[in-house]
């Protein structure tokens, strides 16, 4: 049976939720599962935009017949590529002979890599391209990275609603409710939000940049991504989010202490700090054990948060393994603009701490605190008193 929720007066949200799948891209860990958002114009001609990964398929195309209620579909518009969204378009083109693709040059390449047999109808269209299908009049704007090459996103002059693509999505099932003011965004979306924009977006944030100038001159109204929520007011909030980690500035002030312990003294000493970080009036602080916790969440949080401490024992004479794949996961999402300090851990000879900060160095705008900790083993005296002054360190840089 189909499960639709009405956008506007005639669009219609056609997508699915997956439940059952354990990791997005096979990576990321999405314990709330995640939407496939697809959306269905009734004008004088019909248009879907986007299609959805085939989990989800069977409801996508009962939802799709329901809406149409006889009619045919006379346009497919392919704002994004990658197969959690284009799985489906073979199967639309069989259903439907007749539909017209429109799409960018880029993307109709990707779909042939994919076999996907566009007919000859199909239509190319640039940055500044223009459609009309009845009352309603988009517009077409390119977002090449954003986060694959091919992505645009499109605009709906006539109501205001943006097709934003994967821009604006978020982790997380819709469990009924489609719009943002259905759910409490802040306390129950937002992390996923955040976890989803830093992993999947996260390195290309000069591309979002540019994305938002370009939205900053048009009069959006509906946010309507291809994961989670549509935004219908409030974008305000959303879009402050995403200029924040597009600059990759910190949303907060405030610690993640990330430790990487093989037997307990290591972790001790993340423990100490944190604890020693609160009661000098420190309390947005949060610690994480880097061989319990998914690298998407540290991402995450290190993009939350304005300081970072690095907590690793020495193995094999360099970084703790999973240490090390936390700091190219950094690297490779482009982080930068963070205050990090430095703790290392070993019994004979500490090598993690110059072996991290050589990591650091080939980061951008990433200051390194001097003041850091050698521990030999476990805490002393000697290095319990390091610690106050990293301690001390850590809230000056804070109150730059």
């Amino acid at each position: 049976m189909q499960c639709v929720r009405k956008v506007t007066e005639d669009l219609y949200w056609v997508g699915g939720n997956d439940r059952r799948l354990e990791l997005f891209e096979n990576i990321h860990p999405i314990s709330r599962g995640v939407s496939y958002n697809s959306y269905l114009l009734l004008d004088e001609k019909t248009v879907l935009f986007d299609t959805v990964d085939w989990s989800v398929g069977r409801q996508f195309f009962e939802n799709i017949e329901y809406v149409l209620n006889g009619r045919s579909l006379d346009y497919l518009v392919i704002n994004h590529m990658e197969p959690d969204h284009g799985a489906a378009i073979e199967e639309i083109l069989l259903r439907y002979p007749e539909v017209v693709v429109i799409s960018t040059e880029k993307a109709y390449m990707i779909m042939n890599q994919f076999n996907f047999p566009v007919n000859d109808n199909a239509i190319t269209v640039k940055e500044g391209d223009t459609m009309c299908f009845g009352k309603h009049t988009v517009t077409f704007v390119a977002a090449p990275m954003v986060h694959w090459p091919e992505a645009m996103v499109t605009f709906d002059i006539t109501n205001g609603v943006l097709f934003a693509a994967d821009a604006f999505g978020s982790f997380g099932s819709l469990d009924g409710k489609l719009f943002n003011d259905e759910v409490n965004f802040d306390r129950d979306w937002i992390d996923d939000a955040r976890r989803y924009y830093t992993n999947i977006v996260g390195k290309y944030g000069p591309q979002v940049q540019r994305l938002l100038k370009k939205a900053s001159t048009i009069d959006i109204k509906i946010i309507c991504p291809l994961h989670g929520p549509v935004w219908r007011n409030d974008l305000g909030y959303f879009l402050d989010k995403y200029d924040k980690w597009s600059r990759y500035e910190p949303e907060e002030k405030g610690v993640i202490i990330a430790y990487a312990s093989m037997y307990g003294n290591t972790e001790n000493a993340a423990n100490v700090l944190a604890t020693r970080l609160v009661e000098k009036g420190i309390k947005n602080v949060v610690v994480y054990d880097v061989s319990k916790t998914h690298v998407s969440q540290l991402i995450s949080e290190t993009f939350r948060l304005s300081h970072l401490v690095l907590a690793s024992v020495t193995y094999n004479l360099g970084i703790f393994p999973v240490m090390h794949n936390f700091l190219m996961d950094m690297k490779a999402l482009n982080l930068q603009k963070r205050t990090v300090a430095v703790i290392e851990n070993g019994s004979w000879a500490p090598q993690a701490g110059s072996k991290i900060t050589d990591l650091l160095d080939e980061m951008k705008e990433m200051t390194v605190l001097n003041e850091h900790v050698s521990v030999l083993s476990s805490l002393n005296e000697t290095t319990s008193d390091e610690m106050d002054v990293l301690v001390d360190s850590i809230i000056e840089s804070m109150r730059d």
